[in-house]
């Protein structure tokens, strides 16, 4: 059961036809200058007007000015790590990526669109919820994720819709009606970069 607030972003599961998820991610660079933000596995992520990763900054309650990737402009995926050199040399592979971190960085992102999620809402969800639309609960920011573990610790919006928003709930991770729900989602898809007609 999911008594307790614990959110972790968006953790890959299967495919949405039922196929397991083989751990597939493109690779793109964040930009060397340095990015201002952290980014945490689970977190979404957009390719800026610049051609780097940067973190979505959008909650997804709508596909139009608050679209992932900014107006009417959907996501690229979901962060999963990075890997950069360290100040000391040494090549890192991480969960997350430092602010700041500068020089060649690789993000690793699931670019699928057809991937199933697992994420948390901030609330209870009932049965009803199922095959309803749902969005960030907050704003995904530097701060929302774990330094120490790597993760986002962003929830999913409890108060669902049934008009455009980011992400479709297709499943259940745990009992219906549990104090925080945790369910499957995957992305709509104007809200995904690789389903939408309209460029970066």
């Amino acid at each position: 059961m999911a008594t307790t607030a614990a959110p972790y972003g968006l953790r890959p599961i299967n495919r949405i036809d039922g196929m397991p998820y083989a751990g597939a991610t493109s690779q793109f660079l964040i930009n060397p200058a340095g990015l201002s933000s952290n980014l945490f596995y689970g977190q979404v992520v957009i390719i800026n007007s610049a051609g780097y990763i940067a973190l979505s900054t959008a909650d997804g309650s709508d596909i139009t000015t608050n679209n992932l990737g900014g107006a009417n402009v959907g996501a690229i995926g979901v962060f999963v790590g990075a890997s950069y050199i360290n100040a000391q040399g040494q090549q890192i592979y991480g969960q997350y990526y430092p602010s700041g971190t500068t020089g060649v960085v690789t993000a690793y992102v699931i670019t699928d669109p057809f991937v199933t999620f697992q994420a948390q809402l901030d609330g209870s969800g009932a049965q009803t919820v199922l095959g309803t639309n749902t969005f960030f609960a907050a704003v995904q920011s530097t701060s929302t994720g774990s330094t120490q573990t790597g993760n986002s610790t962003s929830a999913l919006e409890s108060t669902v819709v049934t008009t455009a928003a980011a992400f479709r709930i297709v499943g259940f991770a745990s009992t219906p009606g549990d104090a925080y729900t945790d369910v499957l989602v995957k992305f709509n898809p104007s809200a995904h970069s690789f389903l939408n007609n309209v460029g970066l």
